[in-house]
């Protein structure tokens, strides 16, 4: 018995070895596998340009498309125009109610231009492609500004009154061809308030260039 017993047990033990030195192979085979899966799932999800924006947090998490991008892109100087001319009005202007739009502008307009920045970082485009406002619609020449900035009392409420109203007229073009062209619905939902806000914007403007 002792002869026989103890190469016995010591192959009954060899062979239990095997077995479960394969069995911890399969497992980390399959884990392997599944963990490969798992990391090229994440890469493509991350890829997608809807997800990124996602989990970066963005104001425009949607799919887009080239003329949402370009949309914020133009918009984001037109609106930074809007804010310099309505932050002249501070000083020359002397109609009561042309002031306060002027200040209705500005607190409109500033946190617009910082989500469309947001999502141009969110979809990895840059804040300007080149655009310098030139040929853009409603945009002001360098000289209407000057000539707005040298303007004061009555003379400057009716040059801002009609260089607004043009340049919001621009300004609802604009959005109007990303409502119709646009794909992400937050730059959509975002040019829908454009076109609203600013039309009454513009009809209030020339009730006040009636009565100048």
């Amino acid at each position: 018995m002792r002869t026989f017993g103890h190469p016995a047990t010591r192959k009954l033990a060899l062979a239990g070895a095997v077995a479960a030195a394969g069995l911890l192979l399969a497992a980390c085979g399959t884990d392997d596998s599944a963990s490969s899966g798992a990391h090229h799932g994440e890469t493509t999800t991350s890829a997608s340009p809807s997800r990124s924006a996602t989990t970066a947090g963005s104001a425009a998490p949607g799919a887009f498309n080239d003329a949402d991008v370009t949309f914020a892109q133009l918009m984001i100087p037109h609106h930074q125009q809007a804010l310099e001319m309505a932050g002249l009005a501070d000083g020359r202007a002397e109609d009561t109610e042309l002031k306060k739009l002027a200040v209705g502008i500005e607190k409109a307009q500033g946190p617009e231009i910082e989500k469309m920045k947001a999502w141009l970082k969110s979809w990895g485009r840059p804040e300007s492609a080149g655009h310098n406002g030139h040929g853009m619609a409603g945009m002001m020449s360098e000289q209407d500004m000057k000539a707005l900035a040298a303007a004061k009392g009555k003379a400057f409420d009716r040059k801002f009154t009609e260089l607004m109203i043009a340049h919001h007229e621009g300004a609802v073009e604009m959005a109007e061809a990303e409502r119709k062209n646009g794909r992400d619905e937050t730059a959509k939902k975002l040019a829908h308030d454009v076109v609203r806000t600013q039309s009454a914007e513009v009809a209030q403007l020339r009730k006040i260039l009636d009565r100048l």
